[in-house]
């Protein structure tokens, strides 16, 4: 079980105050990391980060240099997950080009950033794990969420192409695939009848996950257990992309 003890690592995790990224964030404490907590808010951060005894790291994923003096600020780190993100639903052709561009920095470019301000850390080190957080929706498509599954797709090739460079620096870079969860921003599609009774049909486990269902899979990824395991996404669906 010492393969996947994080006892000694720091871990970062952007958008980690709710939601998937707070579960995350709790699951990498419970092993024994320090966990850097994120978001744009200091206060939500401060909170969070006497909860799991971590440290606050507040700042705006998608400013460059706000993440280059946020990771500064930090010092070590030894596990990145890049969470945060955003989701819009609606029609395709009813997206502005401002509102385009908003999700691609929230979703891909803040990852882009993040990594790239603690790797060269982790190539002087000769060791590092980012874990990207992709999505069910990398390999698949839904109405009125399109521009969504373009991002989540391209973070998945953007977690292969990190392991094509990295990879070689003894970084490992992999990404987890999150089916459909229950969160404070998913609460309207649990309570929506019609849409639980599909999800309940579609999924071979027949129901919503939980986020700590996630704890397994995120510490597999940040541990000494994946040392050889780089460039592949994990997806946590209940079975969703495995049948038709």
């Amino acid at each position: 079980m010492n393969l996947f003890d994080l006892s000694g690592r720091t871990a970062l995790v952007t958008g980690s105050t709710r939601g998937l990224g707070l579960a995350f964030a709790r699951a990498l404490a419970d092993a024994g990391a320090r966990v850097a907590v994120n978001a744009r808010s200091p206060e939500a951060c401060e909170s969070v980060a006497r909860e799991l005894g971590g440290i606050a790291a507040s700042f705006d994923v998608t400013d460059e240099t706000a993440v280059e003096d946020g990771v500064a600020r930090i010092g070590r780190v030894d596990v990145l997950v890049n969470n945060a993100g955003i989701t819009v639903r609606k029609p395709l052709q009813d997206w502005s080009l401002d509102e385009w561009r908003r999700i691609v920095d929230a979703n891909v470019t803040s990852a882009f950033l993040v990594s790239r301000a603690v790797v060269p850390q982790m190539i002087e080190r000769g060791s590092g794990k980012i874990v990207n957080v992709c999505s069910l929706m990398s390999e698949a498509a839904r109405e009125t969420i399109a521009a969504y599954s373009a991002t989540k797709g391209a973070l998945r090739m953007l977690t292969r192409g990190m392991c094509a460079d990295w990879a070689r620096h003894n970084i490992q870079v992999n990404g987890i695939g999150p089916g459909y969860f229950v969160t404070d921003l998913t609460r309207p599609l649990v309570d929506d009848v019609e849409f639980t009774a599909w999800l309940e049909r579609r999924v071979p486990a027949g129901r919503w996950g939980k986020p700590e269902e996630l704890a397994g899979a995120v510490v597999f990824l940040a541990s000494a257990a994946s040392d050889f395991v780089n460039g592949q996404v994990l997806y946590v669906d209940g079975g969703l992309l495995a049948v038709v």
